[in-house]
């Protein structure tokens, strides 16, 4: 298991405004969703995990070692992240060479980097389109193609920022599996999301930004249940937790068949 561990983490990109203010966490194993409004420092924070940015304070330890000391390639073999806006990380003109860059540039050979690959474009249903350029398909699907390329790399970390954004319903229950199996095969997992009812059903753990400060941080049905606390942040409880409470139902719910089990009960009592 890959550990990451944050002390005291400050970071500006201006001496006047800064984004982050002494931010301590560790993480060690625990599927993690980190929320927050805009702004709160979220998908900065994400950046200086993946050693894209360096702390202007404080340190971040990969197993033990400063992050400082590796480079954004070196991190690569170890630490993928799918960037918000797949346009930001897809630059070749076929599907098959952007998924395959990135296994390749960590020293996969050339049929390692095509089997992994074609593998991974199975499993986000992409396997039709190899030779199809990225951009002649939807926004939704490229964002697949960017969770298949740091996929193939077979990352012991996977960062995701915004990864439901554009999709449908089809397509969370596959980001749902892919998180899933990430998790059953000891991989760390850490999500930026604006999206609570996902992160409440998906996520053991979920960390709250809030100008750019921890706010809360602790297994979900814990932090979602703190409805006030939640509001400081400018956030909102899941629309389960929301109708939950509307019932006038005590104790915490973030699934559909959580709420339904107990209603049942009720019913039966």
């Amino acid at each position: 298991m890959s550990l990451l561990e944050v002390n005291h983490l400050h970071f500006s990109y201006t001496p006047e405004v800064e984004v982050l203010k002494g931010i301590d966490l560790r993480f060690n194993g625990e599927t993690t969703a980190i929320v927050g409004q805009n702004g709160a420092g979220k998908s900065t924070f994400v950046k200086l995990l993946k050693g894209l940015l360096h702390p202007n304070e404080g340190e971040i330890l990969f197993n033990g070692k400063n992050t400082k000391d590796y480079t954004p390639a070196q991190l690569a073999k170890d630490i993928g992240m799918v960037f918000q806006n797949p346009n930001d990380q897809i630059f070749k003109n076929t599907v098959i060479s952007e998924v395959m860059f990135g296994p390749l540039n960590i020293g996969n050979s050339e049929d390692e980097a095509r089997e992994k690959s074609i593998k991974m474009l199975k499993k986000v249903n992409l396997e039709g389109y190899l030779e199809t350029n990225p951009y002649d398909l939807s926004l939704s699907e490229r964002k697949m193609i960017a969770i298949a390329s740091i996929l193939a790399m077979e990352t012991g970390i996977v960062i995701f920022d915004e990864p439901t954004m554009g999709q449908d319903f089809a397509g969370k229950q596959k980001l749902k599996e892919i998180i899933y199996e990430l998790r059953d095969q000891g991989k760390q997992v850490i999500c930026i999301l604006h999206d609570m009812d996902f992160a409440a059903e998906i996520f053991e753990r979920t960390i709250v930004f809030n100008q750019g400060k921890v706010l809360m941080d602790g297994p979900s049905r814990e932090v979602f249940a703190q409805k006030e606390t939640l509001g400081q942040a400018y956030l909102e409880q899941p629309h389960i937790a929301q109708i939950a409470d509307q019932l006038g139902l005590e104790g915490s719910y973030l699934t559909d068949e959580q709420l339904i089990k107990v209603l049942k009960e009720r019913l039966e009592a």
